[in-house]
C-alpha cells in the first residue's frame, strides 16, 4: 500500500474528514472535466501568504516553504467545479479587500500580527472560504515531502508492524 492509499483509507475510517475534492487531489485524480479559472501569479503568491499564516514556519518549515499554494491551485483547478472555484477566489479577493479597508494595505503587505487578525476576522465573516482554505492548506502541507518528513516522523520503508508503541516525550506523530 502506498501513502496515498493509506491516507484515503484513514480518511474513510475517520468518517471522511477530508472532502471528496481534496481526497481526489491527494490521489492525483482530475474530477473537474469542465472549464476552470486561470489563476494569476499574484493570486498564487497571495495563497502562499495566507497558507503561511495557517501553518507558519517555526522549528519546522511552514506551508509556504512546502509549496502548499501549488497544491491548492492544482486541486481547485482539477477537482472543484468552476462555480466553487469562483466562490473560493472571491473569498480570497474579499480577504484582500477587507485588509485594505481595515489597514489601508493589501494582505500581502501586512505584518504578521495584522495578517493573523485578518484571518481571525475571516473565520467569522467568510467562514466557508476559511474552512476550505484551511482544509486545503493542512492537506497540502502534510502530504508534501516537507510536511511528512520535517513536521511528522516518516519511515520510507517501515519495519515490522507494532500496533502499540509508546511515544517518547516530545516525539512527533508518525506520517502515513
Amino acid at each position: 500500500m502506498n501513502r496515498r492509499e493509506a491516507i484515503q483509507r484513514v480518511s474513510i475510517l475517520m468518517g471522511g474528514l477530508i472532502s471528496a475534492p481534496a481526497m481526489a487531489g491527494i490521489m492525483g485524480e482530475k474530477t473537474n472535466l469542465g472549464p476552470s479559472l486561470n489563476v494569476t501569479a499574484e493570486q498564487e503568491a497571495f495563497l502562499a501568504e495566507v497558507a503561511d499564516i495557517i501553518i507558519p514556519t517555526t522549528d519546522t518549515p511552514g506551508a509556504k516553504a512546502a509549496g502548499t499554494e501549488k497544491f491548492i491551485v492544482r486541486v481547485m483547478r482539477d477537482c472543484y467545479k468552476k462555480e466553487d472555484q469562483e466562490k473560493f477566489y472571491a473569498g480570497l479577493a474579499k480577504l484582500d479587500a477587507d485588509s485594505k479597508a481595515k489597514f489601508g494595505k493589501s494582505f500581502v503587505g501586512l505584518d504578521t500580527a495584522q495578517k493573523n487578525e485578518m484571518l481571525k476576522q475571516t473565520t467569522v465573516d467568510n467562514k466557508e472560504f476559511f474552512l476550505r482554505m484551511k482544509e486545503l492548506t493542512v492537506t497540502g502541507y502534510f502530504t508534501s515531502e516537507i510536511g511528512a518528513t520535517k513536521a511528522l516522523e516518516y519511515l520510507p520503508i517501515p519495519g515490522r508492524f507494532e500496533g502499540c508503541v509508546p511515544l517518547k516525550p516530545g516525539q512527533k506523530a508518525w506520517a502515513i
